[in-house]
């Protein structure tokens, strides 16, 4: 631990000459130099405070947050508070929780493996949950010992996502460069794997239980429950806790491992210690109201976008904001707007979609340049 502060301590200095920044970009004063953004490419100004927690894009955010959760609260509320205020308040929180467990998580896997374009979901995650809920409906039936108790049915999910998670990191992990590249390989293979047992099982069940398996294949809103409620909060304070504990060491990881390791980072541990909690993170998000595959990409794309550095302590706190904006904004759109005429997931998908074709297309470009 001690050098692991030494190393927060060394790599992020406090003044602004003849020194690098995480992103390895020379540290000069404002009025002398401006650099690129690494994943943005947009110039930014470079004398910034490496713990910038509230930042101009954060108070933004923060304000637009505010802003979307009292139109939520209180659309078309017509004077009926009583039941109002508890019901919405459930969905509300419901959904800061879920933008918060998706939007960290994945700034944090891009942190880990230094692209942009990469998330958790290429482990396999939402086919694995797809799988879950197959294989219970399969042996159990549509109406199982687990539609009377769903925390139970919540816990055994997110336990067997994070063991599947941790069962992948034990056998791949090792002492060579390229671990992370065979774990992103293996997760897709693993992937098409469960995708392709999940359409197995779909075929072996009769029509009525196919039904069942079709919403658990799509991230559903309006469906919470307060038990579960609790103990995803709870889950999300103690990896909050966690990751703001380990921010600047991910600030120091991003240099590369070589670099990290040098400056006296335990790499192989704060990479184990990382996934792990993403893991949690994603398990957390997809139990609790189904699998989302491009959310993160698309609040990462706009975290990376709006945020003045690339510093943990100011985008851990925007992406969370980013992502919370983007459910309860939506949701208040569709269902107060739009009369549920239609389902935010759907768009959400498709959005993060065209944003990550847009990303390839970006870096296919960069390469052939």
């Amino acid at each position: 631990m001690n050098s692991s502060k030494q190393a927060s301590t060394t790599s992020m200095p406090k003044s602004s000459s003849n020194n690098k920044d995480c992103a390895g970009s020379q540290f000069v004063s404002s009025n002398s130099q401006t650099s690129k953004h690494p994943l943005t490419a947009h110039p930014v100004q470079l004398r910034i405070n490496p713990g910038l927690v509230f930042s101009k894009p954060v108070w933004l955010a923060l304000l637009t947050l505010l802003v979307s959760c009292v139109l939520f609260m209180t659309l078309q509320a017509n004077g009926n508070w009583d039941f109002v205020l508890p019901f919405r308040g459930q969905k509300l929180a419901a959904l800061m929780i879920v933008g918060y467990c998706i939007g960290v998580s994945t700034l944090l896997f891009q942190s880990l493996t230094h692209n942009p374009i990469l998330t958790p979901a290429l482990l396999g995650f939402d086919s694995l949950y797809i799988l879950i809920q197959s294989l219970l409906v399969f042996f159990l039936g549509a109406l199982n010992m687990f539609t009377s108790q769903p925390l139970l049915k919540f816990g055994i999910e997110v336990a067997l996502m994070v063991a599947a998670s941790l069962f992948l990191f034990r056998l791949l992990f090792n002492r060579t460069e390229h671990s992370l590249s065979r774990l992103i390989l293996v997760g897709i293979i693993f992937g098409v794997l469960f995708r392709s047992l999940s359409n197995l099982v779909a075929r072996l069940i009769n029509p009525e239980d196919f039904v069942v398996i079709q919403a658990a294949s799509f991230a559903q809103f309006n469906i919470t429950n307060v038990h579960m409620m609790w103990l995803s909060l709870a889950i999300c304070l103690v990896s909050a806790w966690l990751i703001w504990r380990w921010r600047f060491q991910v600030d120091v990881l991003m240099l590369g491992r070589s670099d990290a390791i040098g400056l006296g980072i335990d790499y192989q541990g704060l990479t184990l210690r990382l996934l792990v909690v993403i893991s949690v993170l994603v398990a957390t998000a997809t139990a609790f109201v189904g699998p989302i595959v491009f959310l993160g990409l698309l609040v990462c794309a706009l975290t990376n976008r709006i945020s003045h550095s690339m510093y943990h302590s100011e985008r851990i706190v925007l992406v969370s904001l980013v992502s919370m904006i983007t459910l309860v904004l939506g949701q208040t759109l569709f269902e107060r707007v739009l009369g549920m005429a239609g389902v935010l997931s759907v768009v959400i998908e498709l959005l993060g979609g065209m944003v990550f074709i847009g990303l390839i297309l970006k870096q296919y470009r960069k390469q052939v340049a």
